[in-house]
């Protein structure tokens, strides 16, 4: 790892800055917090050194889950999608040690990196420098970027195509560069981070602009988002945390919900 690895990391959030400071400004905003305790700091050595270590699992076919435990700051997982083209690392998390970098070299290491949101920047510098790929983040959200790097490519517009397959699309729901992953292969498969979330009840999905203080998207988001999602062909959707997965009737699911969504918001009757 290199000497950038003290840099300072939000012990909430788990986004790295390229400098010290006294705030945050991902927890400051409305969609997320600065918890009762106020602002804690932390760096990627200190998170390494620690009884943390690397969780490596299947999340689905082609796709490897890689996070930690115990959990650190959000929790969240990200995915190596693994496809004709490469692979890809979608979405990102703080924790990164040997043995993940060892575990993603001998699979074939990486083309990219592409994030949902700015909740998941969290340390992707160290990532890119560690396999010397991109950044692909969408533009209406640059001014969450904790630590600008040269790695970092901004998209604009409604889609960007990352590879034989592989699209970014942004639905704006969350963030404004709020985006998924569309993989075209086999029957399909979406990957969302928590821009569309994958609940408990597996037969619906959410959408919220934030989820720990429970702020409902606007509708006009969510029908956008569900006008964009309709014209892909998707059987399988994975969302942000361990076996968050929909591995079956997800395009379905994803119509039901926000079909269901809208109703409700519009205040009419439960059916």
């Amino acid at each position: 790892m290199e000497a950038d690895s003290t840099l300072p990391i939000c012990v909430t959030c788990g986004m790295q800055y390229a400098r010290p400071r006294p705030d945050c400004p991902i927890c400051e905003d409305e969609r997320q917090y600065v918890p009762p305790g106020g602002q804690q700091w932390t760096d990627l050595v200190a998170v390494r050194a620690g009884e943390r270590r690397a969780l490596i699992r299947e999340q689905g076919p082609s796709v490897l889950g890689i996070g930690c435990e115990p959990r650190f700051a959000i929790g969240q997982r990200a995915l190596l999608v693994r496809t004709e083209a490469g692979n890809l690392l979608w979405d990102c998390l703080s924790y990164l040690d040997d043995e993940i970098i060892r575990t993603i070299e001998d699979l074939g290491g990486l083309i990219g990196i592409a994030i949902s949101h700015p909740h998941y920047y969290t340390t992707m510098v160290e990532w890119s420098r560690a396999f010397d790929v991109p950044i692909h983040l969408h533009a209406a959200d640059q001014q969450w970027i904790g630590r600008p790097d040269p790695a970092v490519q901004l998209w604009e517009g409604e889609r960007k195509q990352l590879a034989p397959g592989l699209t970014l699309l942004n639905l704006g729901v969350h963030f404004a560069g709020g985006t998924v992953l569309h993989w075209d292969h086999g029957d399909g498969s979406l990957f969302t981070g928590d821009i569309v979330q994958v609940i408990p009840d597996r037969t619906h999905v959410g959408f919220m602009y934030s989820y720990p203080n429970l702020i409902p998207e606007q509708p006009a988001t969510v029908r956008r988002a569900a006008e964009i999602l309709a014209g892909l062909r998707f059987d399988a959707l994975y969302g942000a945390w361990w076996d968050a997965v929909i591995p079956t009737g997800a395009h379905a699911i994803v119509q039901r919900s926000a079909a269901r969504y809208l109703r409700y918001v519009r205040d009419e009757p439960r059916s």
